[in-house]
């Protein structure tokens, strides 16, 4: 059994995940650019929004090269530095056309862990901005399928568990993509010891602090 999700769900999952991003950043305020991540210690809005940009320039560009490595998100960010909002969902909306070609010929998993980052770090931004919504999107089920498909070859038992629990895909995902304290694991019936430890090695911890 694979958790994955089919390509053309992927593709669909990205295209609808990057249009949502883009009306966030183009109904925003000048001044929101330099609010807070709280997901994303040390970024501002426009911080994550030249990251969402700069992973599908980077990829068009052929620049993967330690794809996911700080070195890489940061020269996203410094690329992107002093961009306002309208122009970094300009930028982003500028790759639209090549990154639709694009995305179907990139194999799995890579292609829905490419929508999990998105989809996670639009939901950082709706935090950020104080504008929740699409928690039931397709691109939650991608963006949970390709963390579910990796816990599940280290440890299917842990999976099932989760999966047995009452808890929503989007706080599922939320959870599994270092979006929940330890305490807000417990709270929602996780095993917060076995979410926390397989996190290791990976870009994500869990935070100290709550984040939405």
């Amino acid at each position: 059994m694979t958790h994955l999700a089919p390509p053309a769900d992927v593709a669909l999952a990205y295209a609808e995940t990057r249009q949502r991003i883009i009306e966030l950043l183009r109904s925003a305020s000048a001044d929101d650019g330099a609010r807070s991540v709280p997901a994303c210690p040390g970024w501002t809005v426009a911080d994550l929004a030249a990251h969402v940009a700069g992973l599908a320039e980077d990829v068009l560009a052929g620049r993967v090269e330690g794809a996911g490595s700080d070195a890489w998100t940061a020269a996203q960010v410094d690329r992107h530095r002093g961009d306002t909002l309208e122009q970094l969902a300009g930028a982003l909306d500028d790759t639209a056309a090549g990154f639709d070609a694009a995305l179907p010929h990139i194999p799995a998993p890579v292609n829905s862990q490419i929508v999990m980052d998105t989809v996670t770090h639009e939901h950082d931004l709706r935090a950020a901005l104080g504008k929740p919504g699409a928690r039931d999107a397709l691109a939650v089920t991608v963006g949970l399928g390709y963390l579910l498909e990796g816990r599940a070859a280290k440890n299917p038992e842990s999976v099932e568990s989760m999966l047995a629990l009452n808890i929503t895909s989007w706080d599922l995902m939320r959870s599994l993509s270092g979006r929940r304290t330890r305490e807000q694991l417990s709270a929602l019936g996780l095993d917060a010891d076995v979410v926390i430890s397989a996190m290791a090695g990976s870009p994500v911890t869990a935070p100290s602090e709550p984040v939405e």
